[in-house]
């Protein structure tokens, strides 16, 4: 039976687009809250610069959102050309019986080195984010520079690149691990 979960396609690795939309989301869902509870905690808005509005945090996030999923998909990405074992891949040579490793010919895994380039990417787009946001409500250089320096020094820094992380590593995870869906007992196959 199809449905019952025993076979077809929904075992293995999550596929990197799913992964990668799941990872976004969960990126921007940790920024926000971070960022928030960050400010809660320490009695500081994250721009304490008055006159800047909100152009600038939204440029920030928005351009970070964009940095972590461009790295992430560039970490994750060759992952979705898997071939099992009885289609091998065409630049794969033929392995000997016996040698698989169960994933299937030609199987690639992203490395979770791709959650720290991904880091430093979104970390580096929030800023510049920041910075054009702020040169583009009209601050001079020297004030959005300011700005961008207390950014990068700050507690609000380190959420920007822990949020980024952890999504970053959860994403590249799905892709890797090789669990099966959650199943709720009364889906087991029985008869009545």
């Amino acid at each position: 039976m199809a449905g019952d979960g025993s076979d077809g396609p929904s075992q293995g690795p999550v596929r990197p687009p799913v992964a990668l939309a799941f990872a976004t989301m969960g990126f921007v869902a940790l920024l926000i809250f971070g960022l928030g509870m960050t400010s809660l905690a320490t009695s500081q808005d994250v721009i304490a610069t008055p006159g800047l509005g909100q152009v600038p945090g939204v440029a920030g996030v928005v351009c970070a959102t964009l940095a972590f999923a461009g790295g992430l998909w560039a970490a994750i990405a060759r992952a979705g050309y898997r071939t099992d074992a009885a289609a091998p891949a065409r630049d794969a040579a033929p392995a000997p019986a016996g040698t698989g490793t169960g994933t299937g010919a030609g199987a690639q895994h992203p490395s979770y080195w791709g959650a720290a380039w991904t880091t430093a990417a979104t970390f580096l787009a929030y800023l510049g984010g920041v910075w054009f946001g702020a040169v583009f409500t009209g601050a001079d250089l020297g004030v959005a520079t300011a700005v961008v320096g207390r950014l990068a020094t700050t507690w609000f820094g380190l959420v920007v690149a822990a949020a980024a992380f952890v999504s970053a590593w959860s994403g590249i995870a799905l892709v890797r691990t090789h669990a099966r869906r959650p199943r709720w007992p009364w889906e087991d196959e029985f008869d009545e």
